[in-house]
C-alpha cells in the first residue's frame, strides 16, 4: 500500500525518538514547504512532552505504537539509537506508514534484509536517511561522474573522524547502543564509496577497540569488480580532515571537509585546470531527504532511486564484514555471518 496524504499540500511527519538528530531534522523540516512535524513518540511521556514543547508539536505519544497508529501521521522518521531501528521501522510498516530510517539503516544486514522484505510485502515506502545523497554538491558529483569527466574511476578515498572524550555513559562508547566509530561515522565514507563505485567484491579491514569494546578506529580497503579501490577510515579519537577524493584517469574531484555535509569541491583536470564549485544550502541540509520522501510518495514510488533499499542492505553487508574482521559485536546480536559479503 502506498501512503496517500489527506492534504495533498502537506506531508505530516511523525517523529520516533527525541535525541539530537531528531531535533535537527524537525528544525530543518520547518524550512520545507508542504511538510510538517505533527506528532512525536518516545518511550516515556516526559520525553515526548519535552520534545513536543521544544518544537511546537501538539501530538505527543508515550509509546512508538501510539505514534504509528496516529491518523494525523503520514510518514514516520525513525531517529532512535541503532539497535531500535528494526523494531520501530517494523511497527511503522505494519501500520501502513511510509518510513525514513536514520543511518546506519539497521544494526546489521540481517535486520536490513528483514525490514526491506516487510516494506516490500506491505507496499509501503522505506528509505535510509543518508541525507548526504541529496545535498547539491553530491548531486553535482553524480552528474560529473555520469558525464565521464574523470574518465575511469581508479580510487575513492574518504575519512570521517571526530574526537570524543572517553566516557562509558556516552552512546558512542556503549555496546548496547551500537556504539563505535564505524556505524556512526564510518557509514558516511562507506556509503559515499558505494555511491561512486557500487558494491565491493572484497573487503579488508583493521580496527582498534575502545575501552568499552566498541571500535575506536576502523580502516577499510575495498576492492571493486572494475579494479577500483576504496580507502576508507573512521575514528572516535581524532578530528580528521573528513574530506573525500574521487580519483580518475582524466582527473579527480576533491571534496572539502566535512564532505558529508553542505560543502564545496574542486575538479582537478589531468591538464592542470582546477575548477572550484560552491553551493548554497539553507539550513542544515536534512530537509532535502524529506523532500525526496515527499517526491517519492506523491509519485507512487515505494523507494528512492537515489538511495535504493538494496544498496542500503549492501552497505550494511560491507560494515558487517568489516566488523567480523575486526571482532566487533553487540549485545543480543546474532553472530556475524561467516560467509558474509566480500569475505576474504
Amino acid at each position: 500500500m502506498i501512503v496517500q496524504t489527506t492534504d495533498p499540500t502537506t506531508l505530516r511527519w511523525g517523529i520516533i525518538g527525541t535525541g539530537g538528530i531528531a531535533s535537527a531534522f524537525v528544525r530543518d523540516l520547518a524550512l520545507l514547504p508542504g511538510a510538517a512535524a505533527t506528532a512525536v513518540g518516545s518511550r516515556s511521556r516526559a520525553s515526548a512532552e519535552s520534545f513536543g514543547v521544544a518544537h511546537g508539536i501538539a501530538r505527543r505519544h508515550a509509546t512508538y505504537v501510539e505514534l504509528v497508529a496516529d491518523d494525523e501521521v503520514d510518514v514516520v522518521y525513525v531517529a532512535t539509537p541503532h539497535p531500535a531501528h528494526h523494531d520501530a521501522a517494523i511497527l511503522a510498516i505494519e501500520a501502513g506508514k511510509g518510513v525514513l530510517v536514520e543511518k546506519p539503516f539497521m544494526l546489521n544486514a540481517a535486520e536490513a534484509r528483514e525490514v526491506v522484505a516487510a516494506a516490500r510485502a506491505r507496499g509501503t515506502f522505506l528509505m535510509e536517511a543518508m541525507w548526504t545523497r541529496f545535498l547539491p554538491h553530491m548531486i553535482e558529483v553524480r552528474s560529473l561522474l555520469a558525464q565521464g569527466v574523470l574518465g575511469d574511476v581508479v580510487s575513492v578515498v574518504a575519512d570521517h573522524g571526530q574526537w570524543f572524550a572517553e566516557d562509558a555513559t556516552h552512546r558512542l562508547f556503549a555496546p548496547e547502543l551500537g556504539g563505535g566509530a564505524l556505524l556512526d561515522l564510518g557509514v558516511y565514507p562507506v556509503s559515499f564509496c558505494s555511491m561512486v563505485l557500487g558494491a565491493p567484491s572484497r573487503v579488508s579491514a583493521v580496527g582498534t577497540k575502545a575501552f568499552t569494546g566498541v571500535d575506536a578506529q576502523t580502516s577499510i580497503l575495498l576492492e571493486h569488480p572494475s579494479g577500483a579501490h576504496g580507502i576508507l577510515t573512521t575514528t572516535l579519537a581524532s578530528r580528521t580532515a573528513t574530506t573525500a577524493v574521487i580519483n580518475g584517469t582524466e582527473g579527480r574531484i576533491e571534496i572539502e571537509g566535512p564532505f558529508y555535509a553542505p560543502t564545496s569541491f574542486t575538479v582537478a583536470h589531468a591538464d592542470g585546470r582546477r575548477e572550484r564549485r560552491t553551493f548554497d544550502v539553507e539550513g542544515h541540509g536534512l530537509r532535502l531527504q524529506a523532500a525526496e520522501v515527499a517526491r517519492c510518495l506523491r509519485t507512487g514510488l515505494t523507494e528512492s532511486p537515489v538511495m535504493p533499499l538494496d544498496e542500503s542492505v549492501r552497505i550494511m553487508e560491507t560494515m558487517d564484514e568489516a566488523r567480523r574482521q575486526t571482532g566487533i559485536t553487540y549485545p543480543h546480536e546474532p553472530p556475524t555471518e561467516k560467509e558474509g559479503h566480500g569475505r576474504e
